[in-house]
């Protein structure tokens, strides 16, 4: 069974990863993991209870700071008193290491309040350094440690005590500012229901959403956001989407209308029939794709981690190195100790750890807030790179709403109604536009059929009244979109259907074309339809009549070109396998087919094919914030490093700049969060990364 729990208190993402390390030898735990940004822990237990004991009881000896808590506590009031007790130490050990340094003191006195004030200032550091020694994990704490330790034995007691000084101080910086980060993300994420008011024998009560049955009546009034899908059974109001959607603009409900879980009434009070349990609902699927979406991480974030776990280690031979090299030059063990410490300060790889998966998170919130749902940053990333996008057509680039422009019926004991009602026997189940089309038509109650299969890209086979029907298309070489209905051979009669195109995809094809990604149309459809749209989108490359199998063979053949990052933009079951083929799998509506949302690496919240080249830019953005990250502090702490083992700068310059880089690096990662692509000046360019 799998449990996710908070954990808070955590420094910095190489404590999360030492401690992972550590609850992952607990007997029956399996696969925990620990995301630092979402102060998230996940683990697999046959017996969740007595495993959260033993993991409570290891987390508080490897990190006594941290706490691991139910979600339904005050997170967010912990973390603000230990931020407040981690300012009042930190004044305190400055007070105190200033009246040891400033003031005349006997020899004891001195050494006493030195060591409080140092133990005031990094306590926590010391005490990680030396557990986790224990335990064989090495990390920036025991550089730290390490630095006060031989600045104080070579009698550089101010260097010692600012050396831990400024790093506490940036810690707390760098806390309110990773902090900030997740209480933004949060705030963007989090569309989850508290409760839904049960309606019943005309009386109201507040219940927890997972408790709603299907076919429960909920009341949602002005100011509460909707707990559970459903179909509005009484009321008018103006409903707020933007959380699902991204789209600002208030909209009107009314009687009979489906209402989705997550929109805000603003006005109104709605009585709601329950569609579907809340498990099941627009809000829990969404919520759901967000909490999964940490886990799935790209190259780059998994590169960055397997460095950081041997990094540490690294720096101190090199450290032990440069220490070496510099005796053997200067003669001067205190010099070569002094610049070795420096290497050791500036060295501490918390830019990159954090920097980075922060990074890709705010994207991941980012895109979210505006109904794009990113299942993992290896997929944004994935999706920063596409230069082909493959679109089904109906449902995709066109409405899917389809009208029966006419009827022809081919045995004369049917009239034109009977056409459409053994059509709709057929469709009764399917999931296809077409089939709602028909079924919209259809004015008879319809009655269950026997061995009806669902033929992919074909149609549907069934028995009705001991009489075998297909209803689709065999006819391959029609013109039109036309739903063929036959008895055995026999062909009964035909309906000719029309479709629009949205009124978004010429923009959003003019938008892809405009950012040198090639588009190409995959349609079932006959030539001639698909090249009258396909024009009409401006898209240059078209293919018709192409069943499930050959759109998959086309993704299949254009990836064996190395340089071809493909994606694919689908709606339907039949969409499922090339979604998954694909590099980048896009799913339209997330109440569309469960297995095109199950098979998609992206989902888009709604059917907004503009959402498409936004994803696009959005990835792009936050990739190429990454590796600024990288890059600026790799650069940063290279020049650090070289100018402190020439002797050019002292201890505090390198804490500075281990301090420094990191907040900067944590102050850039939340440009990914705030970056609106709709601007035109910041529209990023393929080749800008």
């Amino acid at each position: 069974m799998k449990k996710s729990v908070r954990i808070e208190g955590l420094d910095c993402p190489n404590c999360a990863r030492a401690l992972e390390g550590e609850l992952n030898k607990i007997d029956g735990v399996n696969d925990l993991k620990i995301d630092f940004v979402k102060s998230k822990m996940t683990f697999e237990s046959e017996e969740t209870e007595k495993s959260l004991q033993q993991i409570i009881s290891i987390t508080k000896q490897v990190e006594p700071n941290a706490k691991i808590i139910a979600k339904s506590e005050n997170h967010n009031a912990k973390r603000d008193k230990q931020l407040i007790l981690d300012i009042i130490l930190l004044i305190l050990g400055g007070i105190v290491g200033c009246c040891a340094l400033f003031i005349e003191l006997p020899l004891w006195a001195f050494w006493t309040l030195f060591v409080v004030s140092a133990l005031l200032l990094g306590y926590k550091t010391y005490y990680k350094a030396v557990v986790l020694l224990f335990k064989g994990v090495i990390n920036e704490n025991l550089l730290l440690t390490l630095s006060v330790i031989g600045a104080t034995a070579i009698g550089e007691h101010m260097e010692g005590l600012m050396v831990i000084f400024l790093y506490s101080i940036g810690k707390v910086f760098e806390g309110l500012a990773v902090d900030k980060s997740r209480k933004s993300i949060e705030k963007l994420t989090n569309m989850q229901p508290e409760y839904a008011v049960l309606y019943e024998n005309e009386q109201e009560e507040k219940v927890s959403p997972d408790k709603v049955k299907v076919g429960s009546m909920i009341v949602v009034k002005p100011g509460e956001r909707v707990p559970i899908d459903g179909i509005i059974e009484e009321g008018k109001a103006s409903l707020d989407t933007q959380s699902l959607t991204g789209e600002s603009r208030a909209f009107s409900v009314e009687k009979g209308m489906e209402i989705l879980s997550g929109s805000i009434v603003l006005d109104g009070v709605l009585y709601i029939k329950t569609t579907r349990e809340y498990e099941n609902s627009t809000v829990s699927k969404i919520m759901n794709l967000i909490e999964n979406a940490s886990e799935k991480k790209s190259k780059t974030e998994t590169l960055i981690s397997k460095i950081t776990k041997w990094y540490t280690l690294g720096v101190i031979v090199l450290s032990l190195l440069v220490w070496g090299i510099v005796w053997a030059v200067t003669s001067n063990f205190d010099t070569a100790l002094y610049r070795g410490l420096i290497f050791l300060v500036v060295s501490c790889p918390c830019a990159f750890a954090i920097s980075v998966p922060l990074t890709y998170f705010s994207g991941i919130g980012n895109a979210s807030r505006k109904g794009i749902l990113i299942k993992g940053s290896n997929y944004l990333d994935a999706c920063a790179k596409l230069n082909t996008i493959a679109f089904d057509k109906t449902g995709t680039l066109t409405s899917g709403v389809f009208s029966i422009e006419n009827v022809t019926s081919f045995d004369d004991s049917l009239t034109e109604e009977d056409i459409v009602y053994i059509a709709s026997l057929g469709e009764q189940n399917s999931l296809h536009p077409l089939a709602k089309s028909i079924l919209s038509y259809n004015k008879r109650e319809l009655t269950k059929v026997e061995q009806a299969q669902e033929i992919a890209g074909e149609g549907v086979e069934f028995v009705y009244d001991d009489k075998h029907y297909f209803v689709g298309r065999k006819n391959r070489d029609i013109k039109n979109t036309l739903v063929e209905v036959y008895q055995e051979d026999k062909k009964l009669g035909e309906i000719e259907l029309s479709d629009t195109i949205k009124d978004n995809a010429i923009e959003a094809c003019h938008i892809l074309n405009e950012q040198k990604v090639r588009t190409v149309m995959l349609s079932g459809d006959n030539s001639e339809i698909v090249s009258q749209i396909s024009h009409k989108l401006g898209i240059a490359e078209a293919h018709a009549q192409m069943l499930p199998q050959d759109k998959y063979k086309w993704i299949e053949d254009t990836k064996k070109d190395k340089s071809a990052f493909v994606g694919y933009v689908g709606d339907g079951i039949n969409d499922a396998p090339s979604l998954m083929l694909a590099d980048v799998g896009i799913s339209m509506g997330i109440n569309g087919s469960p297995a095109s949302v199950e098979a998609s690496d992206i989902v888009l919240v709604d059917d907004n094919i503009l959402k498409v080249p936004t994803a696009i830019k959005i990835s792009k953005y936050t990739r190429k914030i990454v590796w600024e990250n990288i890059i600026i502090s790799a650069g940063v702490k290279f020049v650090f490093l070289l100018l402190g083992a020439l002797g050019i700068t002292g201890m505090l310059s390198a804490v500075f700049a281990d301090v420094g880089v990191t907040l900067l690096a944590v102050l850039n990662s939340m440009r990914a969060l705030y970056y609106n692509p709709s601007k035109k000046n910041e529209i990023i360019n393929k080749n800008d990364i």
